[in-house]
């Protein structure tokens, strides 16, 4: 059964999950910082953000030229104490001696050139690197990719920054050219690095994320067997706005299997 927010809020206080200070903001944003926290909780569980690297945001409810990412540190590790605000310079409202994530850019730009994503998902999933590095695009086969719709495209970092780039968007330009390359597509796939969700809000960042990698490890097997029958446009098309209407479904368990996983600080 789901749980309200206030006891929601309890358990995460109980916990050192969610910061006093969040608490005492305005309803809206505590229960934002609330989500943030889980999401990144379940991209961890869930082996799409398993290392220290990969990321999530949230663009701020209250002015969307900024938005909220936590300071560098693992996904499943983070807290309402390590949420940073940030404007779309990719700038710390409140540094405070906080390492920050170099690319934070990537964020900032897609926000700049898609008004109406809410949120996005950084991630080094192994299972999408083949087809960022070998020419064979990454469609939809599964019916919760149906988002995809098309092939992912992918962003060549050497086509912004030349051969001797270290392969991070470290840059608002290497920022604006990978936001070019997404368009209006859900994901972008960065060669040899890694890829890219975004949403209209958390959960579809994040479901975009663990199915996308779902898919990308299912396409890796059919690939093995022959020749694949994906999802037409329409299909996909269809499929993706019944599945973002029961989205609360799969956030439920994801959310219950991430806290019961969680540190306890």
């Amino acid at each position: 059964m789901a749980r309200t927010f206030p006891v929601v809020l309890a358990a995460l206080l109980c916990v050192g999950q969610l910061a006093p200070a969040a608490a005492q903001s305005s309803p809206g944003m505590a229960e934002l910082i609330d989500e943030f926290v889980v999401g990144n909780r379940i991209l961890a569980d869930q082996g799409v953000i398993a290392d220290g690297f990969g990321h999530l945001s949230v663009r701020s409810p209250a002015d969307p030229g900024r938005f909220f990412m936590s300071r560098a540190r693992a996904a499943g590790l983070v807290t309402a104490d390590d949420v940073m605000e940030f404007d779309l310079a990719g700038k710390a409202v409140d540094e405070r001696g906080r390492r920050m994530f170099s690319e934070r850019f990537i964020h900032a730009e897609i926000y700049k050139a898609r008004p109406e994503v809410n949120a996005v998902v950084h991630s080094h999933a192994p299972a999408l690197l083949p087809f960022g590095v070998t020419g064979t695009p990454l469609r939809p086969v599964s019916h919760m990719a149906g988002f995809l719709i098309r092939a992912a495209p992918v962003f060549e970092i050497r086509d912004a920054g030349g051969d001797a780039t270290d392969m991070l968007v470290r840059t608002p330009e290497f920022g604006a050219a990978l936001a070019k390359t997404l368009g209006r597509a859900p994901i972008v796939l960065m060669r040899g690095h890694g890829f890219n969700t975004v949403g209209t809000s958390i959960r579809q960042a994040v479901a975009r994320a663990i199915y996308a990698e779902i898919n990308a490890r299912i396409l890796t097997e059919a690939l093995k067997m022959g020749s694949v029958v994906y999802l037409n446009e329409s299909e996909a098309a269809n499929i993706a706005k019944t599945n973002d209407a029961s989205i609360g479904r799969s956030w439920e368990i994801w959310k219950v299997r991430a806290l019961a996983n969680t540190p306890k600080f």
